[in-house]
């Protein structure tokens, strides 16, 4: 199973539509998963259309059309990897111990907001083994970041393969 994961898209506010490179991805995954600030439902619409299956959160810059299509956290079972998609998690620091002892049932959280691509794995507080806490960082507005980023994850087996943080080209 191939996922493409975006977050902060902020379309049409930051850029017209996304990257092709977005789209062909979208158009070869099994799974998209949106982690919010999608900003016009348009854009809902277009990759509902595309991808084979989309599961998506609305974020803090969504308006009422989205927050009425879309939950504030989604959850999912990927090929066995319990996931969680969900706009904001806080500051950086204590990120890690902070979600996995929110969301203390998932695999995978993905995640968004800050437009910085992270990715780590942390033990769930209870030992239940452990959590992997993604952000694709955003395709169209790369703040203070040196690139406009998302993120694609195969999932074999029920288990997560390489996670690739995909650069794209300036605009």
């Amino acid at each position: 199973m191939k996922l493409v994961l975006l977050a902060d898209t902020h379309v049409p506010v930051r850029a017209r539509d996304l990257p092709a490179p977005v789209w062909t991805a979208v158009d070869d995954a099994d799974v998209v998963i949106h982690s919010g600030d999608w900003i016009d439902v348009t854009l809902v619409d277009r990759l509902k259309a595309r991808a084979s299956r989309l599961i998506g959160c609305f974020g803090n810059n969504d308006g009422p059309e989205i927050r009425k299509l879309l939950p504030e956290v989604a959850r999912a079972d990927l090929g066995g990897i319990r996931t969680v998609v969900v706009h904001e998690t806080g500051t950086a620091a204590g990120r890690n111990q902070r979600v996995s002892g929110t969301y203390p049932d998932a695999d995978l959280v993905v995640f968004g907001h800050s437009h910085i691509p992270w990715n780590s794995m942390v033990e769930r507080p209870d030992g239940g083994g452990p959590v992997r806490l993604l952000n694709p960082g955003s395709p169209t507005d790369r703040r203070r970041q040196p690139h406009c980023t998302f993120m694609t994850v195969p999932i074999i087996n029920g288990r997560m393969g390489d996670v690739v943080l995909h650069r794209l080209p300036p605009r």
